[in-house]
């Protein structure tokens, strides 16, 4: 990704295309369990949202905006994927089934909370990590 020149209106667009993206992909992570949508489509969602950001600046612009190793992510979310099925044994329960319940949060009051929201949260941060790794490691090349 080579850094552009006098694209002043494109970067400020980038901005808040990716503002409007994180917002839309937090939707369709926390919608994901009653409408379509979830882990994969929000990761895919966040992914995108930071490749636009990627395009309009540059590789280094990005490292510094997200000063994250992105396959440490990406080994976070795959833990979360194959520790969310394994505690369901741990209480004695069939393989892969979920608790869910109600919990009360100051500001929120109160939420539902399904464990399969931790299940989908490390597809989506596989996702995130595995598709920004691949963009880096493509722009980085150039």
């Amino acid at each position: 990704m080579k850094k552009q020149s006098n694209d002043v209106f494109f970067q400020f667009n980038a901005i808040i295309i990716f503002l409007i993206l994180m917002m839309y992909a937090v939707s369709i992570f926390f919608g994901g369990h009653y409408t379509p949508g979830g882990g994969f489509v929000g990761g895919l969602l966040l992914s995108s949202a930071v490749i636009i950001i990627g395009i309009a600046f540059d590789t280094k612009t990005l490292k510094k905006m997200f000063p994250f190793d992105f396959k440490i992510i990406t080994a976070t979310g795959l833990f979360l994927c194959v520790l969310t099925p394994i505690l369901s044994w741990t209480y004695g329960k069939t393989f892969f089934t979920h608790a869910f319940g109600e919990l009360h949060l100051p500001i929120f009051g109160e939420v539902h909370w399904h464990t399969a929201m931790i299940f989908d949260l490390g597809v989506l941060l596989s996702v995130v990590g595995t598709a920004i790794t691949i963009i880096l490691s493509i722009g980085e090349n150039e």
